[in-house]
């Protein structure tokens, strides 16, 4: 495999706080891999800082071999670098396919797209699709903001994936839904990278991780701790002690 996302020496503060300590992060082609790490170690921080929504102090983001490090977020989406987000952004006045539409205009401007008011076939085929794949087909008329919370993760990873990224980057998929929806989401992510997807997935939930994912990285203060296969990372007493020791806690919209 080769590199496809690469994070060379990434350090970012805030307000004298350091976030991010000289990060080395590389995600291979068609890989799931893992970002772990206390509360406070920077794995959001470091999610914003590839995708755009904060500017680094130092280092590099390369994706495709090209730097990125200072592209705006709308420029990094339009690359082929999809994410989801902490806490779910969906547009909860737009019904669930017109959710889906939005993001279907990653060439252009989503409001642009929106506001013509009319979709191609091919951009409505494809929207209802991924509802289906992820069991939101007969919610489409809905209005998002009626959904449960699980049913606006499983949205927002269409939303992602109606777009045709590159890598797919999750943050906390499984966090705060139940174990039957853990598992769903865990099944969808494993049968998309056997298509050829990449993943790069923050998860607080270390079985929902060791399970799914090729290769671990562990983040602890704002650094790369280690970087493994789940096996090897589970049994480093390193992580154990960053784990056990914690963190110093973070704005959690900074550096979760």
């Amino acid at each position: 495999m080769s590199a496809m996302l690469e994070v060379r020496g990434v350090a970012r503060a805030f307000g004298g706080v350091k976030a991010l300590n000289g990060v080395n992060l590389t995600v291979e082609r068609g890989s799931i891999t893992g970002l772990i790490g206390p509360n406070g170690s920077g794995k959001t921080t470091l999610f914003n800082v590839i995708t755009g929504y904060v500017t680094p102090d130092a280092g590099t983001v390369s994706f495709e071999g090209t730097d990125i490090t200072r592209s705006k977020p709308n420029q990094v989406f339009a690359l082929g670098v999809g994410r989801t987000f902490q806490l779910t952004r969906i547009f909860g006045r737009l019904s669930v396919l017109e959710n889906m539409l939005v993001a279907t205009q990653r060439k252009e401007s989503w409001l642009r797209g929106l506001t013509r008011g009319m979709s191609s076939s091919d951009e409505l085929e494809s929207a209802m699709e991924w509802l289906k794949f992820v069991g939101l087909d007969g919610k489409s008329h809905l209005e998002a903001g009626a959904l449960s919370y699980g049913q606006r993760k499983l949205l927002e990873l269409a939303y992602v994936l109606v777009a045709n990224p590159d890598v797919i980057m999750l943050d906390e998929p499984a966090g705060g839904v139940n174990l039957t929806l853990i598992n769903e989401i865990g099944e969808k992510i494993q049968a998309l990278n056997e298509q050829g997807k990449t993943f790069l997935v923050v998860e607080h939930n270390m079985e929902f991780v060791m399970k799914i994912c090729h290769t671990v990285t562990v983040m602890h203060q704002g650094a790369d701790l280690t970087s493994g296969p789940p096996a090897e990372v589970r049994a480093n007493p390193a992580v154990l002690d960053a784990y056990l020791g914690g963190g110093d806690d973070e704005d959690e919209e900074v550096g979760a």
